[in-house]
């Protein structure tokens, strides 16, 4: 597995994070046991949001099943999430509401501190004053070490920046071979032929690499955002038969072959895979073992419907 020192933040990190979501479903066991095969294929970051299942389930089922593991806390890096709130339809980031999310996230892990927290889409009403106060509160408690976004633009990011001391060190955003705006949208500019050309992030790519900020690429494997896995969808024939000739040439599966993509952007991005099976986590961890090179990048990066101006 290869590490990255994240810049401002925790140093020597898994490029590749394993999602927390869809670990309510297991039992302590199994749950136990995809903590502990992630660790084993050479992940160390583990991620999670206080909305993933009701009342923070994920988190509950995570804390739960750790002490199965073997494992000790300073093994792993923890990262939370929070500011969604889907039962009362709003997203939040009040000083209370952080403040109360974090001890909830805590209690939920049984851990005493989160490695990273992230605001978790824009609140917006959001004050940054009073997310400043919030994260001084938590630095200072030890309840958190270092701080990041989720799913925000450039301009979001610079106001947050004006009143918060703490360095932002993550930005957790969507990209795939599917969704890839996040890299080729500047290919396109000021083309009027293609909806392409839109902007739809802020170049926030391009920001976050001027200003030392890494990417968390999530659903790295998905169609759209709730539309499954392009990896042997009858719907994405010439990507699968490029992923496939590369998977054979690099003796791996598709899927890592799809990641391996994402982690051979010179951004050191890092990407989250949310799979609850073990022996698919060992399939992806494979990812962070291929190069892939110039030439392969681009074939992919056509065979999934691109196209170059």
């Amino acid at each position: 597995m290869k590490h990255i020192n994240i810049v401002n933040g925790p140093q020597s990190v898994s490029t590749i994070v394993q999602g927390c979501m869809r670990i309510p479903g297991l039992s302590n066991e199994n749950a136990a046991k995809v903590i502990r095969t992630a660790y084993d294929c050479g992940i160390n970051f583990y991620d999670h949001a206080t909305c993933y299942g009701k009342d923070g389930a994920a988190e509950t089922k995570f804390g739960e099943a750790f002490s199965l593991t073997g494992l000790k806390r300073e093994d792993i890096y923890i990262q939370g999430k929070c500011g969604i709130y889907p039962d009362r339809g709003e997203f939040d980031w009040s000083k209370e509401a952080i403040l109360s999310s974090v001890d909830g996230s805590l209690k939920r892990l049984k851990v005493d501190y989160l490695d990273t927290l992230l605001l978790h889409r824009p609140d917006l009403l959001f004050d940054p004053e009073e997310v400043a106060e919030a994260f001084d509160e938590l630095e200072q408690a030890g309840k958190v070490r270092y701080f990041g976004v989720s799913n925000l633009v450039p301009m979001q990011i610079e106001l947050l920046k004006k009143y918060v001391k703490q360095p932002i060190i993550i930005n957790q955003v969507q990209l795939s071979l599917e969704q890839s705006q996040l890299i080729d949208q500047a290919l396109y500019m000021n083309n009027k032929t293609t909806d392409m050309s839109l902007s739809r992030d802020g170049n926030v790519l391009d920001y976050c690499r001027l200003k030392d900020i890494t990417i968390q690429a999530w659903s790295p494997l998905q169609v759209g955002m709730f539309g499954g896995t392009f990896v042997d969808n009858p719907d994405f024939p010439e990507l699968n038969k490029k992923l496939g000739e590369l998977a054979d040439r690099e003796n791996v599966s598709k899927a890592a072959i799809a990641v391996a993509w994402i982690l051979r952007h010179p951004a050191k991005m890092q990407a989250i895979v949310g799979t609850m099976n073990p022996e698919h986590i060992k399939d992806i961890c494979a990812a962070a073992d291929v190069t892939l090179s110039h030439h392969d990048w681009y074939e992919l990066y056509l065979s999934a419907g691109k196209f170059l101006p």
